[in-house]
C-alpha cells in the first residue's frame, strides 16, 4: 500500500525526500488556489518563480502572451496583477501567467526534483484525489504545506486534510502521523471552510489589511473546479493535466 507523507512547511522540503515520489504543494491563501482557478477560466499556463526578479527575468524571455502576477509578503509588486482570482479573471484567457508570491510559488520550485509535481487547493480537491488514486496508487505521495515564512499555516493543513479525505473515499492508502492529523482536524471542524480560512493567522492579518472577505470565500469553495495543475518539466510551467503526460 503507498504511503502519504505531509511537510508541514516549505522549508521542510528535502530534494532527496521527494526524488522518486509525487508532490503535491498546496497554499490555499492564495498561491495553489490562484494556479487552479486560473487554469481553470482560460489561463494557457501558469510559471511558478522564486521571486519578482525572476518573474521579471521569465517574462522577458517569453514569446507567449502573458501576465505578470505576484505579491512580497503580502504586498502588492509594481507591474505586477494582484495574485488574487477577482483581480486577474479579465486577464486569463489565452494567455500565460508568470506567478511570484512569497511562499506557494517558492514550496513548488523547491518541489521539481519530485517524479510528477501538481498544485493543489479546496478548490479541486475531489478532482485531484480522482486523479490521483488512478494515475497515482501505486506511488508515494508527499503532500506539502507551503506555510508561510518558515511557518506553519492552518489554512494548508486544513487543504491537506481535504485531499486525504477524498483520496480515502476511493483508494486504500498508508497515512503518516501527519496525514492522519490533517485528516482529524478536517473530519472534526464544525464550521464552514471560509470560516476556517477566515479565522487562521494568515487569513485573519489580510482582513485586517482591508482584504474583502470574498477572496476568502472564492477559495474556501471545496470542489469547485475539475482541473488539475500539473508541473510540465519540458516547458516549465503549470498546465492542465492529462493521462498521458502527468
Amino acid at each position: 500500500m503507498s504511503r502519504i507523507h505531509v511537510l508541514f512547511k516549505k522549508e521542510d522540503i528535502d530534494p532527496a525526500f521527494i526524488r522518486g515520489k509525487v508532490a503535491v504543494v498546496f497554499d490555499v491563501l492564495f498561491a495553489t488556489s490562484t494556479i487552479t482557478a486560473a487554469l481553470a477560466e482560460g489561463a494557457k499556463g501558469v510559471f511558478p518563480v522564486l521571486d519578482h526578479v525572476q518573474a521579471k527575468e521569465k517574462a522577458k524571455s517569453l514569446h507567449l502572451p502573458h501576465i505578470l502576477a505576484g505579491e512580497d509578503e503580502g504586498r502588492i509588486l509594481e507591474g505586477f496583477h494582484p495574485p488574487l482570482h477577482s483581480y486577474l479573471k479579465p486577464f486569463l484567457e489565452d494567455n500565460y501567467v508568470v506567478l511570484s508570491t512569497t511562499n506557494g510559488t517558492v514550496a513548488l520550485q523547491r518541489s521539481l526534483q519530485a517524479d510528477a509535481l501538481y498544485a493543489a487547493s479546496l478548490l479541486n480537491a475531489k478532482r485531484m484525489a480522482e486523479h490521483l488514486n488512478v494515475r497515482h496508487q501505486n506511488d508515494s505521495l508527499v503532500l506539502v504545506c507551503s506555510g508561510s515564512s518558515g511557518r506553519f499555516t492552518l489554512e494548508d493543513f486544513y487543504g491537506v486534510g481535504a485531499l486525504v479525505s477524498e483520496l480515502l473515499n476511493n483508494g486504500s492508502w498508508d497515512l503518516s502521523d501527519g496525514a492522519r492529523a490533517a485528516l482529524g482536524f478536517y473530519k472534526g471542524n464544525d464550521r464552514s471552510n471560509a470560516d476556517v480560512l477566515a479565522e487562521c493567522k494568515i487569513g485573519a492579518l489580510l482582513l485586517s489589511l482591508g482584504m474583502k472577505r470574498k477572496e476568502i470565500e472564492f477559495v474556501a469553495q471545496e470542489s469547485l473546479f475539475r482541473t488539475i495543475p500539473f508541473y510540465d518539466p519540458g516547458r516549465g510551467y503549470l498546465r492542465e493535466a492529462d493521462d498521458e503526460s502527468s
